[in-house]
């Protein structure tokens, strides 16, 4: 999978009561769905990718995992 970032982009997570709220600028919105079309392009099931803040979201941010079933 490959995966397209636009320039810019911000991405935030967080866990709050039990929701996930997930806060991202129009940068991060467009990454994100290149992410998503690229999961769903993809032919394997199972295949995922994780988010977290050593690799794209803000510091402080929970990690996030995307499954495709």
């Amino acid at each position: 999978m490959e995966f397209k970032w636009e320039e810019g982009f911000e991405i935030a997570v967080d866990v709050q009561g039990g929701e996930v709220v997930l806060s991202a600028n129009e940068a991060g919105l467009r990454s994100l769905a290149n992410h998503l079309i690229s999961l769903a392009d993809d032919k394997s099931c199972g295949a995922h990718f994780h988010l977290d803040e050593n690799n794209s979201l803000e510091q402080g941010s929970a990690e996030l995992i995307v499954q495709k079933t």
